[in-house]
């Protein structure tokens, strides 16, 4: 149950994010003279509708999307006589930009309004990881049930007893390099008598000796249980850091200048993951670092909130915003960013002209952009897709 509500306010979070996003276009476009027809959320036939003033507002069936429909976006809008002075595409410049903008600053102003509730009501983790093989919160060794639960022990662990410390990074296992915390974990659990860590701490390499204790643990999944070397500590993490109403303004300002960082790198590794989704598609291992549908999203929304952990969801749905804004920038028909790049195309040609003499050309011929637009829809599509079929047959796990 708490998962299915998760799983749905996830989705009402994505459709208000989408909602805010044509609302900053048709607010700008009201504010800057424009005259908007219709705001819908949604795609195909439609469930009911209102006007108010000159605006009809409406829901259709299909939630995964909404636009706002400003008269005159470009010149191939059919106009009356009396909306000329109010097309868009006849509009200053700087007026076209602001409206073509107002929906990717939305996401931004969403995404950032919910990074300072985020700090204030649970903290702000740190976007630095940790490195891989750095020690956690050490304690003693208990055995594990075969169900997976683990009994009660008491006392310091063998980690503590040889003197590590939190924050020691470990570079090998009694010779054996390792590089991940899984390597880690499988030469620790191989040793059955004294042996050493090398671990960097503060800037030196250290060998501590480490006498384990031999437990029994069990697969995932169940099976026959197993004796292991177990020295009873934990991955290191970084705690979040809460802030007063005060503070946070400043520390969302700065967690979300690493997000944008963060956010277009991601954009810019994302054909690159194509492969990835096809392993993940295929039966193959997916990768936590691809993208994820509306669908996905909202399935690891339904899974932090069944694991009570509203922090998460917050930030996943807070990271959706800035991706939804940086997607929307790429220069790429029917994006926002295509239109952008219009817009500035035919102010740079202009001035070109006005230096030369000449007088303004007209408007971009949108028609002749069509075969580009097919092209980046189809592939986005396609993507999308792909994506979708990933999160349904192979989704991403936060939680083992």
């Amino acid at each position: 149950m708490v998962f299915a509500l998760g799983f749905v306010l996830f989705a009402l979070g994505i459709t208000l994010s989408i909602a805010l996003h044509e609302c900053g276009h048709m607010w700008t476009a009201q504010a800057t003279g424009m005259k908007v027809r219709r705001y819908f959320i949604g795609f195909g036939p439609k469930v009911f509708s209102f006007r108010r003033g000159e605006i009809e507002y409406g829901l259709k069936a299909i939630p995964l999307g909404g636009f706002c429909d400003i008269v005159g976006m470009t010149a191939l809008d059919e106009l009356r006589p009396e909306e000329l002075d109010r097309a868009m595409y006849r509009q200053a410049t700087w007026k076209r930009l602001v409206v073509m903008s107002g929906g990717i600053a939305m996401n931004f102003v969403l995404g950032f309004i919910l990074v300072a509730v985020l700090a204030v009501g649970w903290g702000l983790p740190s976007l630095q990881q940790p490195p891989a093989t750095a020690l956690g919160n050490m304690s003693c060794v208990p055995q594990q049930n075969p169900d997976g639960s683990t009994q009660p022990c008491t006392g310091t662990g063998p980690a503590q007893r040889a003197g590590l410390q939190r924050g020691d990074v470990v570079k090998e296992v009694n010779g054996v390099k390792v590089d991940t915390w899984k390597e880690f974990q499988a030469e620790t659990q191989k040793q059955s008598g004294p042996f050493t860590y090398l671990v960097e701490r503060d800037g030196r390499n250290l060998t501590i000796p480490v006498t384990p204790e031999r437990v029994v643990r069990y697969a995932e999944g169940g099976g026959a249980g197993r004796e292991v070397g177990a020295v009873g500590v934990g991955t290191e993490y970084y705690d979040p850091v809460k802030y007063n109403i005060f503070a946070a303004i400043p520390a969302a300002g700065a967690f979300t200048g690493e997000m944008f960082v963060r956010t277009f790198q991601s954009l810019a590794q994302m054909p690159e993951k194509v492969s990835a989704l096809w392993t993940a598609v295929t039966g193959g291992e997916r990768d936590p670092e691809t993208p994820v549908s509306v669908y996905g999203a909202s399935k690891i929304g339904g899974e932090t909130a069944e694991r009570g952990l509203w922090g998460v969801f917050i930030l996943v749905l807070a990271s959706l915003n800035f991706f939804l804004g940086a997607f929307n920038i790429l220069p790429l028909l029917p994006l926002d960013g295509g239109h952008i790049a219009v817009v500035l195309y035919e102010k740079i040609r202009n001035t070109i002209r006005g230096w030369k003499g000449l007088a303004p050309g007209g408007p971009v011929d949108y028609l002749k952009l069509l075969p580009v637009t097919y092209v980046a829809v189809m592939i986005g599509g396609a993507y999308m897709v792909l994506t979708l079929v990933a999160d349904i047959v192979n989704p991403i796990r936060l939680f083992p």
